[in-house]
C-alpha cells in the first residue's frame, strides 16, 4: 500500500475537523474557529481551538497540535494506518490497493484478533464456573472487586491440556499456535499453553486483546507466564493497560509506570487509572517512546525492594540516549518491601500521593546512585566517580541536554567535595600547588592539549570578556575562590594583566590561613600590596558587566549560582572549541559520516554554551527590570 502525499492531502480536505473533534469535545464557535476545553490536559478556561480552514487544532495551554490523522492517533490511540482507514471510510475514499502480501498479512491479523477475543471470552466464562473458584478466591483475597474484574477482563484457564483447543477448534490448530495459545512440539499433538492460571488479557492501544498474562494459583513456577511474541504481540513494545491509561493520563497530566499487572489494577481500582506496566522485562527504548507520546515526564514507580530499585536505575540509564528538551523521567520511591498493590490495600491512595509529590527527577536518581556506588574518600575514588558521571553524560544524544547534564554534574561535584574536604593546610598531599616553597608564586598547570587545541588557544581559547567577569565575581565574592580552585587551576588563562591578576587572586586565597573569612575589602587590600590596586578596584566597580555576580546589591544566592554557571561555561568552552578544531581537521583530512556527525554535535554544543551565557545575561537584566536587586 502506498499512501501518497496527494492522497493524504485529499483525505484531510474532505474531513471536517470540527465535526471529528466535536464527537468527544464540546466546541463553541469563536469567529472563524471553534474552541473548547483541551482534552489533553485539565483546564477550566477554554484554550483549545479547531480551525477547519487550515485543517488543524491547537491548544495554547499545553501546545497540543495536529490534523485529523494526528487527532485519531493521539487522542483515540489508533495506529497511523488505522486512523487513515477510518477517515477514508468516513470521507467515502477508496484506500490505495494493497499488494498481495500486505493484504494477506492484514487478513491474517484480523483473524488473529478474532481468535484472541474468542479466547478471552472463553477464559472469562471459566472464571465464573465451578472450576474458577480458586481463581475467584485469589482475586477476592487481593481485594479486586467484581467491577474491576469485569473492567480488566480477568479469566481462568482450566488445568487441562485440551480445553481451550477444543473450545476454539473452529479456528484450527495452526492459527491457535500462531496466536500463542497452543504449544506445538514436533511429532506430538498441540496442547494448551495456559493451564490452571488466572488469566489477564493484554490489549493494544485500541483495546483489542493481543496476548495474555497467566498467574499461577498457589505455589509453582513461573509465577507469571506471558504469551510469546506473535504477529499481534511484541513484548518489548507493549505496555499493559495503555489502552485505558492513555486517556486518563492526558486528563491527569501524569502517567505511572509500575512493575506488574496487579499494581496497575490496584491503582485503577483506587481511582488512579493512569498507570501502565511493562511485561516482565526492563523498560525498553520502544516502551519509553510510547510513554513520551502520552506525557513528557512519566513517573517510574517500581517496587521498593532491591530488585525494583535496580530496575529503576536501569530504566534511568536506558532513557539517557533518548532524552530531549522537556522530555525526561521522574522516580517515585515506595516504602521498602512494598509495591503499589501492597500500598493501596494497606493504606489506600492517601499514602500514594505524598510519594508522588516527592518524586525524584532523573538527574537526582542518577547522581544519588553513582554517589552511593562506592566510598569517595580518596582522589582515585573521586576520579572514578567523576568518570562514571562523564560516561553517563556522553551517552546523552541531544547536545543541549548533554550540556545541561555536564554543567549540573560538575556543579554538584564541586558542591559535594568543596563542602566535605578538610581545610587547605590539612590537604597538602592532594594539592601539588600547595607544596610550593615559601614565597614561590603558584602558576596553574597547563592542561594537555593537541596541536589543534594549541591553535585554538593561540586564537583566543579562553573567552577574555567572560574571564574578566569571572575574575570580578571572584573579587566580589572571594569565599567562592576556594570552592573552584581545582576547576580554575586547570585553565590556561589569558596572558597579560588579566592572567597575572588571576594568579594573584588564587595565591591570596591559597596562602590566606587566617580564621576570618576573606572578604572583598581585605582581598583588595592584599592585592594592592602586589601592585594590583587600580585594576582590583576597577573590577569591583564593574557594574557595566551584565552579570549578577559582578554587581553590588545583587541577590547573594543568585550571584553565587550564576558565578558557578559562568565558571562552568568558561571551563567547557575551550574543551569544546579544541574538540571542534580536531573534528574539523579530521573532516578536512577524510570525510566520513561519523566525523560529520561529530562536527555537527560539537557545533551544537557551542551554541548551547552560548545560549547558557545569554541566559545569565537575560536573568540579570530581568532582575534589574523587576527591581529584584537591592539599591
Amino acid at each position: 500500500m502506498s499512501l501518497t502525499p496527494a492522497f493524504l492531502d485529499e483525505l484531510r480536505a474532505r474531513t471536517s475537523l470540527t465535526a471529528l473533534v466535536g464527537k468527544t469535545v464540546k466546541l463553541t464557535r469563536a469567529g472563524r474557529e471553534s474552541k473548547g476545553c483541551c482534552p489533553f490536559h485539565n483546564e477550566k478556561t477554554p484554550s483549545f481551538y479547531v480551525n477547519d480552514d487550515k485543517g488543524f487544532y491547537h491548544c495554547f495551554g499545553c501546545s497540543a497540535h495536529g490534523d485529523a490523522i494526528r487527532w485519531l492517533t493521539d487522542h483515540q490511540g489508533l495506529p497511523f494506518i488505522d486512523a487513515v482507514k477510518e477517515l477514508a471510510a468516513a470521507a467515502g475514499m477508496e484506500m490505495p490497493a494493497q499488494d498481495r502480501q500486505s493484504a494477506e498479512r492484514a487478513e491474517r491479523a484480523k483473524s488473529l484478533h478474532d481468535v484472541m477475543q474468542a479466547a478471552a471470552d472463553f477464559f472469562t466464562q471459566q472464571l465464573g464456573g465451578s472450576e474458577g473458584a480458586a481463581a475467584r478466591a485469589l482475586l477476592d483475597g487481593r481485594g479486586v472487586s467484581g467491577a474491576t474484574q469485569r473492567t480488566f477482563g480477568f479469566g481462568y484457564a482450566p488445568d487441562s491440556r485440551t480445553r481451550l483447543r477444543a473450545a476454539l477448534k473452529d479456528f484450527g490448530d495452526a492459527m491457535l499456535v500462531e496466536a500463542g495459545l497452543l504449544i506445538q512440539v514436533e511429532g506430538k499433538e498441540p496442547y494448551d499453553r495456559f493451564r490452571g492460571r488466572l488469566m489477564i488479557p493484554i490489549r493494544d492501544p485500541r483495546g483489542r486483546v493481543i496476548a495474555f498474562g497467566g498467574r499461577i494459583i498457589g505455589e509453582g513456577e513461573p509465577k507469571y507466564l506471558n504469551s510469546p511474541d506473535t504477529p499481534l504481540f511484541d513484548k518489548g513494545r507493549t505496555l499493559y493497560n495503555l489502552d485505558r491509561a492513555a486517556a486518563a493520563a492526558r486528563k491527569a497530566e501524569r502517567l505511572f509506570v509500575v512493575e506488574g499487572y496487579m499494581d496497575a489494577v490496584a491503582l485503577a481500582q483506587h481511582g488512579i487509572g493512569e498507570a501502565v506496566a511493562p511485561l516482565g522485562t526492563a523498560l525498553t527504548e520502544a516502551q519509553l517512546e510510547r510513554l513520551w507520546r502520552v506525557v513528557d515526564v512519566p513517573y517510574v514507580c517500581l517496587d521498593g525492594d532491591a530488585a525494583g530499585q535496580k530496575a529503576a536505575i536501569r530504566a534511568a540509564q536506558r532513557a539517557l540516549p533518548l532524552l530531549a528538551p522537556g522530555r525526561s523521567l521522574a522516580f517515585v520511591t515506595l516504602p521498602e518491601g512494598q509495591d503499589p498493590d501492597d500500598l493501596m490495600r494497606a493504606q489506600g491512595p492517601g499514602a500514594f500521593e505524598p510519594l508522588v509529590r516527592s518524586a525524584q527527577p532523573l538527574v537526582d536518581r542518577l547522581w544519588q546512585h553513582e554517589l552511593a556506588a562506592e566510598p569517595l574518600t580518596t582522589p582515585e575514588q573521586r576520579a572514578g566517580f567523576k568518570r562514571r558521571l562523564g560516561d553517563l553524560v556522553q551517552s546523552i544524544t541531544d547536545p543541549s541536554v548533554r550540556a545541561e547534564y555536564q554543567a549540573e554534574f560538575r556543579h554538584r561535584f564541586d558542591e559535594q567535595f568543596a563542602r566535605n574536604r578538610q581545610p587547605f593546610q590539612q590537604r597538602t598531599p592532594f594539592y601539588p600547588m600547595a607544596q610550593r616553597r615559601p614565597g614561590q608564586k603558584w602558576t596553574p598547570p597547563p592542561p594537555p592539549v593537541t596541536e589543534d587545541a594549541k591553535r585554538v588557544g593561540a586564537a583566543g581559547g579562553i573567552d577574555r570578556v567572560l574571564a574578566k567577569a569571572v575574575l570580578a565575581g571572584l573579587v566580589r565574592h572571594p569565599a567562592e575562590i576556594a570552592r573552584h580552585m581545582e576547576v580554575l587551576g586547570g585553565l590556561r588563562l589569558a596572558e597579560g594583566a588579566l592572567g597575572r591578576l588571576f594568579e594573584a587572586v588564587v595565591d591570596v586565597a591559597l596562602e590566606d590561613r587566617r580564621g576570618d573569612p576573606l572578604d572583598s575589602g581585605r582581598l583588595v587590600t592584599i592585592l594592592a600590596r602586589s601592585g594590583f590596586d587600580t585594576v582590583a578596584h576597577d573590577l569591583l566597580r564593574a557594574d557595566t558587566m551584565p552579570y549578577s555576580f559582578t554587581r553590588a546589591g545583587a541577590d547573594e544566592k543568585q550571584a553565587r549560582d550564576d558565578l558557578d554557571e559562568a565558571i562552568a561555561i568558561l571551563v567547557a568552552r575551550p574543551e569544546v572549541d579544541a574538540a571542534l578544531a580536531e573534528a574539523t581537521s579530521a573532516m578536512k583530512a577524510r570525510f566520513t559520516a561519523e566525523a560529520f556527525e561529530r562536527q555537527v554535535a560539537l557545533v551544537n554544543e557551542q551554541r548551547a554554551l552560548d545560549e547558557r551565557l545569554a541566559n545569565l545575561v537575560q536573568a540579570n537584566e530581568d532582575a534589574r527590570a523587576l527591581g529584584l536587586e537591592d539599591d
